[in-house]
């Protein structure tokens, strides 16, 4: 039996549907007496579950009229700081962060978790499970052999020509043959630095950087060379033109225009025309990871840097994890004037992908029902997102920092009083809680009173807790 009190799980249910939007702010809620007949609870239950949403600040009692949905309160709270991009850059580094990331994922599988914070994925739940299995069904109909048949080297063609007529959307002209299919990302990037770098040579990052990216630069014996990044704008290009100057031996830049993991910042349409023309001009490959750029509040296509990209200096990288499916493991690359050896690269290191997936990928993604998906996908992580910072405004310590994205499914939060981000981590664990500390994302010591909090878990009473929890267990923390 359920413990919680009826007026309570009533409550929730009501608190869901204004978190999901499904109850808009200023829109009526139901009368009490609908609430009696409509959910057979008493007249004291109706009357208690509104009382308890009126004093969680959801909803407002005006005379003579109901109970409406009140706009939500956000506390204030300042930005992330901007970074000094007049400060000497840091040398390149081999970024040594396997070590980091294996303790990581030790101390997470040694600890059951109820709330997951760092997962950059919203639940399954949020994606159209349903739609897919149907299309692999029907496309192992229509073709038996898919299994057993040899798969084309760059991927199956109807995704690729789905890719290719999608990408129209970012401001990327390609036809199917452009495409290659990859393995996630990860293997798209992998591919790329490949084609362009060997062991040993500098690679410019962001700073902060995703770790999986550190990740790969380390297991291929290239130096990473960490470029400032603003949590408003992306990646600094004075700060990159000063590294050009500085480090002769810059032989790529790998950049997140969109919705950089961890920030969540977007780079205006001018820096990204400006990032291109600078990289063309150095002569340096410039290798574009848009895995988030589709997931926006408001539905409006996101451009590429790859859209600014007349000479094939551009080599574009994405991912359908986030968008469509994680456990698909499905990405793509467009080579730009490297796709003959990116090509050759993918075929000694993975072969193709099998093809059902990819074909029921095409079917999906070629119709109507992924836009439709996409759309209700953005509602979902925006409601998700706007609750999360909530009460993160409202529980965590003062003197926390957020910079709030207008997409995508992440939070990057700065921690008052140089708080350690890897204590609070592992203080969470103990408590079933897993969150994505600072010092997981760069080389350099600047971002250990970070965490990145991903929002990709439905809003509930529990995950709130979990939340409000985390903010005590930063409270908590000494000031260094």
């Amino acid at each position: 039996m359920d413990p919680q009190p009826l007026y309570l799980r009533l409550a929730d249910h009501y608190r869901r549907a204004i978190q999901t939007g499904v109850l808009a702010p200023a829109q009526r809620m139901p009368s009490v007496r609908t609430l009696v007949r409509t959910h057979h609870v008493s007249l004291s239950t109706a009357l208690q579950a509104c009382r308890q949403l009126e004093d969680d600040g959801l909803i407002e009692a005006r005379p003579r009229s109901g109970y409406f949905v009140l706009k939500p309160r956000r506390a204030s709270m300042p930005p992330v700081d901007e970074p000094d991009i007049r400060q000497t850059l840091g040398t390149a580094q081999y970024v040594g962060i396997h070590d980091r990331v294996s303790d990581f994922v030790a101390k997470c599988e040694a600890h059951p978790v109820s709330a997951n914070f760092a997962l950059a994925a919203a639940v399954p739940e949020a994606y159209p499970m349903e739609a897919l299995k149907q299309a692999m069904m029907r496309a192992l109909r229509q073709s038996p052999r898919a299994l057993v048949d040899p798969v084309p080297p760059q991927g199956h063609p109807a995704l690729r020509a789905v890719l290719a007529r999608r990408a129209l959307a970012n401001g990327i002209n390609a036809t199917p043959d452009d495409v290659i299919v990859t393995h996630g990302c990860i293997e798209a990037l992998n591919l790329a630095l490949r084609a362009v770098a060997r062991p040993g040579d500098t690679i410019a990052v962001e700073s902060p950087a995703y770790f999986g990216l550190l990740q790969v630069l380390e297991s291929l014996g290239m130096r990473a060379l960490e470029i400032p990044t603003s949590p408003q704008h992306g990646l600094s290009i004075e700060a990159l033109d000063l590294a050009f100057q500085t480090h002769g031996n810059i032989r790529a830049v790998v950049v997140v225009p969109n919705f950089q993991n961890p920030l969540g910042c977007v780079m205006p349409e001018a820096e990204k025309a400006r990032l291109v023309a600078l990289c063309e001009r150095q002569q340096v490959p410039l290798i574009e990871d848009d895995t988030y750029g589709a997931l926006t509040d408001d539905d409006t296509p996101l451009p590429a840097a790859k859209s600014w990209d007349a000479t094939g200096n551009v080599i574009y990288c994405s991912s359908m994890h986030k968008t469509l499916a994680p456990g698909m493991r499905l990405g793509w690359l467009i080579g730009g004037r490297w796709k003959a050896r990116i090509a050759m690269l993918k075929f000694a290191q993975s072969r193709p992908n099998e093809p059902l997936a990819q074909m029921a990928a095409a079917e999906f993604m070629g119709s109507r029902a992924y836009d439709r998906h996409l759309s209700r996908l953005r509602r979902h992580l925006k409601a998700q997102r706007d609750q999360t910072a909530e009460t993160i405004a409202a529980h965590f310590p003062a003197g926390t920092r957020l910079s709030m994205p207008r997409g995508g499914m992440l939070l990057w939060v700065e921690m008052p009083d140089g708080r350690s981000g890897m204590e609070v981590f592992e203080s969470a664990l103990r408590q079933g809680i897993r969150v994505a500390p600072g010092a997981m994302f760069s080389n350099s010591t600047r971002y250990e009173h970070f965490l990145r909090i991903s929002c990709g878990q439905r809003t509930t009473p529990e995950i709130t807790r979990a939340l409000q929890t985390l903010a005590r267990i930063v409270a908590e923390r000494p000031r260094k």
